[in-house]
């Protein structure tokens, strides 16, 4: 028996890349740099910055600013962190975590997003569901839904 796999288990197994299809990088189909500043940021850098936005608007916000006991109203976190992403990426196009990791949200034809989209792009955040689903440009579907990508800055 070979050792090699065949082609249908390489597929699935390993995925398409393993078959020898070459998807390119993260961003290329978009139009968007392999590397450097405009590159698709990475998974590591988005959830870096969600959950320091987390942290700020559960701990910080929620609990030290407004005394709100977190466990008792759950959803208080999160009507924070939708009001923190609709002011800061909305105007700046990046919240207090986005820009500890060096990364922003990008309209794709490039700028800023509209309101609209940042709107759009918050509440599917928070149904967190969206987010965690990627495409091959590392885009989840809120961001698809938006038509924004996040970027190095």
């Amino acid at each position: 028996m070979s050792s090699k796999q065949p082609r249908w288990t390489q597929t699935w197994l390993g995925g398409v890349r393993s078959a020898g299809v070459d998807l390119g990088y993260p961003g290329e189909r978009l139009g968007m740099p392999e590397e450097g500043s405009g590159a698709v940021a990475g998974f590591g850098r988005r959830i870096g910055a969600i959950m320091v936005d987390w942290l700020i608007c559960t701990w910080a916000i929620t609990q030290g600013l407004l005394r709100i006991d977190a466990a008792a109203t759950p959803w208080m976190p999160v009507l924070i962190l939708a009001v923190e992403y609709l002011l800061l990426v909305g105007t700046m196009g990046m919240t207090f975590g986005m820009r500890l990791f060096g990364i922003r949200v990008a309209a794709l034809g490039g700028g800023a997003p509209g309101f609209v989209s940042v709107l759009a792009r918050t509440f599917l955040l928070c149904l967190a569901v969206p987010a965690l689903v990627w495409d091959r440009d590392q885009r989840g579907l809120h961001d698809r839904a938006a038509n924004t990508v996040v970027v190095r800055l």
